[in-house]
């Protein structure tokens, strides 16, 4: 088997609603076999991993992916399997994977959910050799490869600390995200966004960090605070160390001056060739050593989080317990063997190692690792009492006198640091203070020991954190997910020109870039997860409206978790052969994705004159009965809306050239369509319905509709919205209109907005993406044939794998054979065909040009003198439109006709006479 990618979903997916892994699998030789076609092999299979026998699959029961086994399964189905139990062995375990067979039979999607992205990347891969040695009956390193990945797991995941936060931040429904590979993290969204390393917050002061790596120089502060630390003294050399035991007397502690963890610190010292090695053993961490007077007492660590005393706990040294049997080495083993130790920190404990500080300490007091200790016999292994060293610890967060938690909540605040470990002997912590200090403060302190105590209760350290940094307890910001077929980007950039009206910082991401705060800070298609992150990473975003298009789903995922408000405009026939995209149902499912994103309680816009959108809140996935449905429609007596409402839902209409909003029974006018520029007072009916999905969206977050209104009114083309069937006056007296229409649907909402107005001949410059079906390019031609009085086609610069000119070789066919009387003729390079037919355009006459590039062809309309307007200057629609828009639509329900009377308009209606969103859409 040949695997050809593996491809990281970091949120949601059309796979999963977790992150995930999906790899692209050629099966190769394997292709078309079964599991019960290899002799041996599935007997080999159970044999190695006995796990699988308790995997369901598709049987919904243990046992079940045996039965399919021995049925005969294929072997990319296999491959997921296997992947998800060595995962379980590698204690990085997850129960969710899928396989799907791509376009080509060999072709495997095996996709499955991770908690350790490496590691699980390792063990899929493993997977797959391991399946293939075992078809081949040849042996493979199971077991090696699964420590490898065990190890890598605990090199590249968050540590306990970092964990405990995340846990406490998603606890709270505040979303997080991981910044780079190491164990900086982003909590929250936007304004919100806070950033965390460990126990370091983005509040911690790096000068109060700077100062408590310097052990000395606390000591300093802390005295001159008053607060009480040991005598000691700084040291470069063995003669300066025994001069130091001397002036301050035994016993004494020697310890890096700058070190960390315990690391390197010797304890209760006394003679002089004590203190040298120890001196020796501390110089392999620091260029210079701290020694100081042994402080008699227990030892404890407080932690002080925002000038608050929140955790404390006992720390006793490393220890094993006699048996009478077992050599002190044989107990070190036994010990290791306890499931909480682990390496490092991915365990609530840490393993005990035997290292030279451990045999020093236990020749110290006459102990080698080969004495056998007498039953219940406690032998310390070293002085030091860091978790990170083999250390315990005991809660003792109720027992703390206020006096001394008073004096560590003062040493804290004397160093400056917003989150601080404080050690301190004294001889009862529950005893008020007199006697003992502070012999240490740690900035980013361990929070293992405080959700883990050996003994005692555990303490939410890292929710204290979290409650420090969103005091309000709010981490996100309203969020707004656009998608669909057509007309995403207008409705998105209409979304955001309206709440940015209102005084909003919005982050914006379309097809054309990002935006923030009214000002473009990337350029490029940006509709995948990646400009998503990037909004909600700006720390100025106050509201994300995010463009969420098809590719970065597909591919990637959603780059958030849950939206506030999902906005579905059309489901049309597009992108077919692209992404295992074969029909329009395949569409539905990946776009689809927006709507089961809708946060519980959120809202769900749809088009109800889409027939796909229409179906959609029945689908059980999408779960609309925990959203509030919002329909919009260009036709006021569309059945489904009288559904809805008489439900006592809520939508969006048009009657009589205006903008309507309906609660039940209820109706308010929002706006004129006529004082909206870019619907061409009304005749763009594409454009009117992403007014209403706008307007929809915008009071699903609570904005006034005197406030959407306004906003819509001061929406411009030219503006707001490059790019977007942009009008353009010239100096001939004709005009130009661009649009990024790339799909049939496009072209012909184009054709019957040009349809509507008297005038002279349009023409149409058209072509499509390489990258569309046949049939897509052949429907497009076909529209554009029947809407258009002369045709010039032209391609897209990338061909994205076509034959230049394959594509408008294609057009020109089907427009002859479509209309063999209209002038049809090709010039491949888009500026040369704009710069042509507005060489020849002329008075009342319209070019429309479906472009690939704007920027260039702006350029082109630049050399003709060409002005952006808001409409067609001198047109006016046909009589038989103008007739059709006035004639009267009266809204009806299942109780009758809703007479004009009861109508109530936004802006003249009292304040009071005017419920509010959630009055009028949930009560």
């Amino acid at each position: 088997m040949k695997i050809e990618g593996i491809r990281t979903l970091g949120g949601p997916n059309v796979y999963t609603h977790r992150p995930a892994l999906l790899m692209r699998l050629d099966l190769e030789d394997l292709s078309g076999r079964e599991t019960r076609e290899i002799d041996g092999f599935n007997e080999r299979l159970l044999a190695a991993l006995d796990g699988l026998r308790e995997h369901h699959c598709s049987k919904g029961y243990a046992g079940g992916f045996v039965e399919r086994l021995h049925e005969g399964t294929y072997f990319g189905h296999v491959v997921e399997h296997v992947a998800l139990e060595l995962t379980g062995l590698a204690g990085v375990g997850v129960t969710h994977g899928k396989t799907r067979v791509e376009t080509e039979p060999n072709l495997y999607n095996v996709v499955v959910e991770y908690k350790a992205e490496q590691a699980t990347r390792q063990l899929l891969e493993a997977a797959v050799r391991f399946v293939e040695a075992l078809a081949r009956g040849e042996p493979f390193p199971l077991e090696e490869k699964v420590r490898e990945a065990r190890r890598v797991a605990a090199r590249t995941e968050l540590g306990p600390s970092t964990r405990a936060i995340v846990d406490a931040a998603v606890s709270r429904n505040i979303p997080w995200a991981r910044v780079g590979t190491g164990s900086i993290v982003q909590l929250g969204w936007g304004v919100h966004r806070r950033f965390v390393q460990a126990a370091v917050s983005e509040r911690t002061s790096a000068v109060a960090v700077d100062l408590v790596s310097d052990k000395d120089l606390t000591k300093h502060v802390l005295e001159q605070a008053a607060v009480p630390v040991p005598r000691g003294r700084v040291v470069s050399t063995e003669d300066e160390a025994l001069a130091a035991l001397q002036r301050l007397g035994a016993p004494v502690v020697v310890k890096p001056l700058d070190g960390r963890q315990g690391y390197g610190v010797s304890l209760n010292l006394s003679t002089a060739e004590e203190v040298r090695e120890a001196f020796r053993m501390a110089r392999d961490f620091s260029s210079s050593v701290l020694v100081e007077e042994l402080l008699a007492g227990r030892n404890y660590r407080v932690l002080v989080i925002d000038g608050e005393m929140v955790a404390a706990s006992e720390r006793l040294p490393c220890h094993v317990t006699g048996d009478g049997a077992r050599s002190l080495a044989e107990l070190v083993e036994v010990a290791n063997l306890d499931p909480l130790r682990g390496d490092g920190h991915e365990k609530p404990l840490t393993k005990i190692v035997v290292d030279e500080i451990v045999l020093a300490h236990l020749r110290k007091h006459g102990r080698a690792l080969k004495d056998v200790p007498g039953a219940g016999e406690i032998i310390t292994l070293r002085d030091g009492i860091n978790l990170s060293t083999g250390g315990v610890a005991r809660d003792v967060t109720d027992e703390v006198h206020p006096s001394v938690a008073q004096l560590c909540v003062r040493a804290a605040r004397a160093v400056g640091l917003d989150i601080c470990g404080v050690d301190l002997v004294v001889p009862e912590i529950s005893a008020p203070f007199e006697r003992g200090g502070v012999i240490e403060l740690n900035a980013s302190p361990g929070l293992r020991m405080h959700h883990h105590p050996s003994e005692g209760r555990p303490r939410d350290a890292g929710g204290r954190i979290v409650g420090m940094l969103f005091p309000e307890g709010e981490g996100r910001v309203p969020l707004v997910s656009v998608t669909g077929t057509n007309g995403k980007t207008t409705v998105t950039r209409m979304t955001g020109h309206v709440l940015a009206s209102k005084g909003s910082s919005v982050g914006v991401t379309t097809t054309d870039g990002i935006w923030v705060g009214g000002r473009q800070v990337a350029e490029g298609d940006t509709t995948g997860p990646h400009s998503a992150r990037t909004v909600l990473a700006d720390p100025t975003v106050e509201v994300a409206v995010l463009e969420t298009a098809r590719g970065g789903i597909a591919r990637r995922g959603l780059g958030y978790d849950w939206s506030d408000v999902g906005v579905l405009t059309n489901i049309q026939p597009d992108h077919f052969g692209q992404d295992g995209i074969e029909t329009l149902e395949d569409l539905v499912y990946i776009k689809s994705l927006v709507a089961e994103r809708v946060r519980d309680g959120g809202t769900l816009v749809l088009n109800a004159d889409d027939e796909q959108l229409a179906r959609l809140a029945d689908e059980p996935r999408v779960r609309a009965d925990l959203k509030r449905v919002v329909y919009f429609s260009l036709r006021a007596d569309h059945v489904l809306v009288r559904k809805h409402l008489d439900a006592g839902g809520t939508a969006f209409y048009v009657r009589d050239g205006r903008v309507y909003e309906a609660t039940g029974s209820e109706h308010w006018e929002v706006l004129s369509l006529a004082d909206v520029p870019v619907t061409l007072g009304g005749t763009a009916e594409f454009q009117v319905a992403n007014v209403l999905a706008a307007a929809a969206a915008c009071r699903a977050l609570a904005v006034g509709r005197e406030q959407v209104a306004a906003g819509l009114k001061t929406f411009s083309a030219a503006a707001d919205n490059p790019g977007r069937a942009n009008i353009f006056r010239l100096a001939s007296g004709g005009h130009a209109i661009l649009d990024y229409g790339h799909n049939p649907n496009a072209f012909a909402a184009m054709c019957q907005t040009a349809a509507r107005w008297q005038k002279g001949r349009v023409t149409g410059i058209v072509g499509l993406p390489g990258d569309r079906s046949d049939e897509l390019v052949e429907e497009a031609a076909r529209i554009a044939a029947r809407g258009f009085g002369r045709i010039l086609v032209k391609e897209d610069k990338d061909p994205r794998g076509r034959r230049p000119g394959e594509v408008a070789g294609i057009i020109r066919r089907v427009v002859n054979d479509e209309a063999p009387w209209l002038e049809c003729s090709v010039v491949l390079c888009e500026e040369d065909a704009l710069r042509r037919e507005l060489g020849r355009l002329g008075p009342g006459e319209i070019v429309v040009m479906f472009y690939d590039k704007l920027a260039p062809l702006r350029r082109v309309l630049a050399e003709f003198g060409a002005d952006p307007v808001e409409t067609i200057a001198g047109l006016a629609p046909r009589a038989e439109e103008r007739a059709a828009a006035s004639a009267e639509q009266p809204m009806t329900t299942d109780s009758g006709p809703v007479p004009l009377v009861g109508v109530r308009r936004a802006g003249n209606a009292p304040r009071d006479a005017r419920p509010d969103w959630q009055e009028c859409i949930w009560r």
